[in-house]
């Protein structure tokens, strides 16, 4: 088994995670590490925080600098990067379709062209042109060698009708069985190999969303994500979306909600049985000045029965220029520990990139801590 729930009450699950590369304790968040680096951080600083998995974007890497480099490192991406617990890697769907509008803008055409066969797409960097089967993604990201692999699906937009919807996850569908016989065929015989995750769709329509989660089952795969949740449904409804879908997938499989989310959207997921999350929101945040803090010591916050646990602070703004107390009393980061508030302002005043760095520990640092939080109040 590569997934153990430990506990499981009504406020969510713990568990262990097993991958080829080590052991992971859920919930937990990923930090972005698109290009193969966490913006501004070294390994060891993620290390140091207490990650023990990191999402890489097969897009990206697959266009700069390619698989054909990276498969060259003894351990593929983990090397190259230097990284030696687990990563994921999603399958580059979500930025085929994001991205089709920028390309649109700078070349006229987004080039982005849906087939049974795959999807055709143009690069919004140079305009080169590329077409990507479910069984390339695949491979991609069996090159890259990481340990949690991500079925190629559309990412359909919202709004978008029933009928859009309905066509969209079953292409999705077909795309997934494909993708599992893909990787079976390519892992066959391997002592250690990747976990193949499966992804939901279905929009808003609660019917789509459990025939989706329905026809994954069927194929089967080592955990379930839920997609289609961050690319412009209203937030409120996210919890819906969790519940029509969560109780139609496996209890001992893992559940990973992409690309959220916010402080309460993380709480939320965990309170309705989610175990991984990822999002960009830390780190992008941080590099422009955002930090959350904590309005409660961690250690002894109910993040269960209190939503209102944390605030947000633009550390540009002028009563800051001197402040000297430290960002958050209820951290021990390494910006906590030796900055105050009035020398952050100034750095990011002066456009020193240390500013962009310390905040995105910072705020890195409360991601973790609220996972920890979360675990320690489901004990």
């Amino acid at each position: 088994m590569n997934f153990k729930i430990e506990r499981e009450t009504d406020f969510g699950r713990l568990g262990k995670l097993k991958t080829k590369s080590g052991q992971a304790t859920t919930p937990l968040f990923m930090p972005i590490a698109t290009r193969g680096a966490v913006k501004t951080l070294l390994p060891n600083e993620i290390k140091e925080i207490g990650f023990e998995v990191v999402l890489g974007n097969t897009y990206h890497l697959w266009l700069k600098p390619g698989t054909d480099l990276i498969k060259q490192y003894k351990n593929g991406l983990h090397s190259f990067m230097n990284w030696d617990k687990s990563i994921l890697t999603d399958s580059g769907g979500f930025q085929i379709f994001s991205l089709g509008e920028r390309a649109k803008e700078r070349f006229g055409e987004s080039g982005v062209k849906l087939s049974e066969e795959g999807v055709a797409f143009t690069d919004s960097k140079n305009g080169n042109k590329y077409f990507m089967r479910p069984e390339d993604s695949i491979q991609i990201q069996l090159d890259l060698d990481t340990d949690i692999i991500m079925c190629l699906d559309e990412c359909p937009p919202y709004p978008c009708s029933r009928e859009q919807a309905q066509k969209s996850l079953e292409l999705t569908s077909r795309w997934a069985k494909r993708c599992k016989e893909y990787f079976d065929e390519k892992t066959q015989g391997r002592k250690k190999k990747p976990l193949l995750f499966g992804i939901v769709q279905g929009s808003n329509y609660e019917e789509l969303r459990i025939q989706s989660a329905q026809d994954l089952v069927k194929i089967g795969f080592d955990g379930y994500a839920i997609g289609g949740v961050a690319v412009g449904e209203p937030r409120e409804k996210l919890k819906e979306i969790l519940k029509w879908t969560l109780p139609h997938l496996p209890k001992d499989c893992p559940r990973y909600l992409m690309g959220l989310g916010r402080p309460d959207e993380v709480v939320a997921g965990v309170l309705s049985g989610v175990d991984m999350f990822d999002c960009v929101i830390p780190t992008r945040e941080g590099r422009h000045g955002r930090l959350f803090l904590w309005k409660d010591d961690p250690e002894k916050i109910d993040l269960i029965k209190n939503q209102d646990f944390h605030e947000t602070i633009n550390i540009k703004n002028a009563k800051f220029k001197t402040d000297l107390n430290k960002i958050d009393k209820y951290c021990d980061c390494p910006l906590c520990r030796n900055f105050s508030r009035a020398y952050l302002r100034h750095l990011f005043d002066v456009n020193e990139p240390l500013g962009s760095r310390l905040a995105s520990i910072h705020n890195l640092t409360f991601y973790f801590k609220l996972t920890e939080a979360l675990r320690k109040n489901n004990e």
